[in-house]
């Protein structure tokens, strides 16, 4: 739909036609698709989009007017108001049905919103341009099994990549393409096959990775993170004899600390000395903000233990669903069989089009360009934030606000939601063992600066709220 709209009519539903069109702006507007002075078609145009009746759509805008929501001139038509009163959202169509804590993953696009790229910033047309291209090379192709380890083409670049920004040098008989990080990591566990075992998770670390252990018959064991990102002297004392170690060691998922030198060495040797693997998640890859990336852990391997695992969901876009992983030499027959069985790499056309991308120079360009653009709006964020009195600490591609004790950031977030906000609660990263710390977790990259300040404003009125 054009105007930014994209309402979906069900006629079988309890509530009226105007109802659903109306939340339907009101999602928009909401979730950042309708700036305030947006122009929204005129009811009679929304009508013949929509097949619904003049008056239906009429009914809607009025009632959206009564809310000061939207304003209509005979001169400028109808828009969206500067200060949107009633921005309260429905949740999407759907969404009931999802455990709460995976609702985070439905919200977007919103403010804050972490775990996406900045889809304002991409070079959509060019990517659009290779993709359409990509298909029609894949209809062309003969019809034959596409090779599950992923396209050649696709691993001899994230191989050449992985080399220049990573520090990491592979073969492309060593990538294997996967259907973004969980794919990644659902085939790593698959290989290895350590039902049983305990496995070293950063505490607080990512809730759905934790959970991907267990759902593999892993017994995830808490290891705390500082500065320094997590503590391998206090894993090696407390849990030696764990069979993994999962981290995030370029910025640590979620408080951003960038493992220290003595600790990855301390790392390696562990795992080579009691024969456990380390996967590495460098979901960030080279996105480091304020200063050079380190390289990746893989790249200081000499005992072939470290499995390291990217994707280009923060990079380009999740909704590529592209993800890839680095195998030790000793594994790479393991995992070359279980692809060949379970299947892994997503469609031919989506792979020859990042690699093409990558291939002529454009996803280096893309990453310097936004490395500029997250560090502004990241520092956008911290001003807004700390004028208004909260201290505020820059981790990745997020920002943390801390809350006092008592404060329910689950709550928080969730009521967040319904003003077209999407902060994370910081508790929600903590093991369920482990005394959880509350505070918010905000996205840099959808932090527009346009609307910053007023969704900033918003925030700080629900932290007031909750917080009294």
């Amino acid at each position: 739909m054009t105007h930014g709209l994209n309402i979906r009519i069900d006629r079988s539903a309890a509530s009226t036609l105007a109802e659903q069109i109306r939340l339907g702006v009101l999602s928009a507007i909401g979730s950042g698709a309708l700036a305030p002075g947006a122009k929204l078609p005129s009811w009679r145009a929304l009508a013949a989009q929509l097949g619904v009746a003049r008056g239906t759509v009429k009914a809607a805008y009025e009632r959206l007017a009564d809310e000061q929501v939207i304003t209509s001139t005979r001169p400028g038509g109808t828009r969206v108001a500067e200060h949107p009163g009633a921005l309260r959202v429905a949740p999407p169509n759907g969404s009931d049905d999802v455990p709460e804590l995976y609702q985070h993953l439905f919200v977007g696009p919103a403010m804050f919103q972490m775990g996406v790229p900045a889809s304002d910033c991409f070079p959509a047309s060019l990517f659009a341009r290779l993709r359409a291209n990509a298909a029609r090379r894949e209809v062309a192709m003969p019809a034959a099994y596409p090779d599950p380890r992923g396209e050649l083409e696709l691993r001899r670049e994230i191989a050449a990549h992985l080399a220049i920004a990573r520090g990491v040098a592979c073969r492309p008989s060593q990538l294997f393409v996967t259907a973004g990080f969980a794919g990644a990591l659902e085939l790593t566990l698959r290989v290895l096959r350590l039902e049983g075992g305990a496995a070293w998770m950063e505490n607080p670390g990512f809730f759905q990775t934790r959970r991907a252990l267990e759902l593999a018959q892993l017994v995830p064991v808490d290891v705390p993170v500082d500065d320094d990102g997590m503590d391998v002297g206090y894993g090696v004392e407390t849990f030696p004899n764990a069979v993994l170690a999962l981290v995030t060691p370029g910025q640590q998922a979620p408080l951003g600390g960038t493992l220290s030198l003595s600790r990855r060495v301390a790392l390696i040797e562990w795992a080579a000395r009691t024969g456990a693997w380390i996967v590495e998640d460098d979901y960030l890859g080279e996105l480091q903000l304020r200063r050079r990336a380190a390289p990746a852990l893989a790249g200081l391997d000499g005992h072939g233990r470290v499995i390291h695992i990217g994707s280009f969901s923060k990079t380009i876009s999740p909704t590529l669903r592209l993800g890839f992983i680095v195998a030790p030499s000793e594994l790479t027959d393991r995992f070359t069989e279980a692809v060949m069985c379970l299947g892994s790499a997503p469609g031919p056309a989506v792979q020859l089009a990042t690699a093409r991308f990558m291939g002529e120079g454009h996803y280096m360009r893309h990453l310097r360009s936004m490395k500029r653009v997250y560090a502004a709006r990241g520092e956008a964020l911290r001003s807004n934030l700390e004028n208004k009195g909260y201290q505020v600490s820059i981790g990745g591609l997020a920002a943390l606000v801390r809350l006092g004790a008592g404060v329910s950031d689950v709550a928080l977030a969730k009521e967040a939601r319904t003003w077209g906000l999407a902060p994370e609660p910081l508790s929600a990263w903590f093991s369920p063992a482990s005394a959880r710390q509350p505070g918010l977790l905000l996205g840099i990259a959808t932090a527009d600066e346009a609307r910053l300040p007023g969704a900033c404003d918003r925030l700080h009125r629900l932290i007031v709220e909750f917080s009294g």
